[in-house]
Parts: structure tokens; sequence; C-alpha cells
């Protein structure tokens, strides 16, 4: 989503991220968030690189990356350049996971695609019967 305004209101985040209210303020709470710009009102006020911290935090999670990591990662992340190789070597595993992961399921789709050739030959054969 492309962010037209400087700041957004945390209706328009959830709107953006597919995220409630409730769990962008708990990600705040446990660290995945860096604290959120107040405005006078002291209500939030998220900036386009926000979303975008948040929308990486939604792709680690969707990945397998535990909520212990995720939080890990977030705090070498705050703590600047120097956490860099840590990092690497965070999403390199992380990488490493995903892609063990891919094999596996790649594996499970071919025996979905080998039964699927079964059964279609078994029911062109019963329509042959037929004819």
């Amino acid at each position: 989503m492309a962010i037209q305004k400087d700041k957004l209101t945390i209706q328009e985040v959830t709107k953006a991220t597919g995220l409630s209210a409730h769990t962008l303020r708990y990600y705040e709470r446990i660290g995945l968030i860096h604290p959120i710009e107040r405005a006078e009102n002291t209500r939030r006020r998220y900036s386009a690189d926000d979303v975008g911290w948040i929308d990486f935090l939604l792709k680690l999670r969707a990945t397998g990356m535990s909520v212990k990591d995720m939080q890990k990662y977030a705090e070498l992340q705050r703590r600047g350049d120097e956490t860099l190789p840590e990092r690497v070597e965070m999403l390199k595993s992380l990488r490493d996971n995903v892609e063990a992961h891919m094999d596996e399921l790649t594996e499970h789709l071919k025996l979905i695609y080998y039964k699927i050739e079964i059964y279609q030959n078994i029911v062109a054969e019963k329509e042959l019967e037929k004819a």
C-alpha cells in the first residue's frame, strides 16, 4: 500500500496491515515495534517507515519466525548497524528453514499430483466401460 501522508492513525494502519489495533498495541508493548510517536491528544501516529517495518514483521512471522526471535531481531535492528552480522545470520537461518519447508511442501504436492492422476485414470476407465 502506498502511504500518501506523513502520519497515520492506528485505524489507517490496521487497514494497511490487516492487523487489529489490539495487535498493534501488543506489538509495541512487547518491543516488536518501537514506541510509536504520539500526537498532542496522545493518539498514536504511525509513519510510512513504521508501516514498512510492520509489513516486514508480518513476512517474518508468515515464514515461521517465532515472536521471541522477532523480538530479538527488532532489538538488534534498534541497536544499529553493528548488529548487521547477527541479523544476517538470523535471516540466513530463517531462509534455510523456509527452503526446507518449501522442499517438504513440494514433495507433498508431488504426491497430490500423483493421486489426482491415478484417480482421473480410474474415472476415465469407468467412463469407457459405460460407453
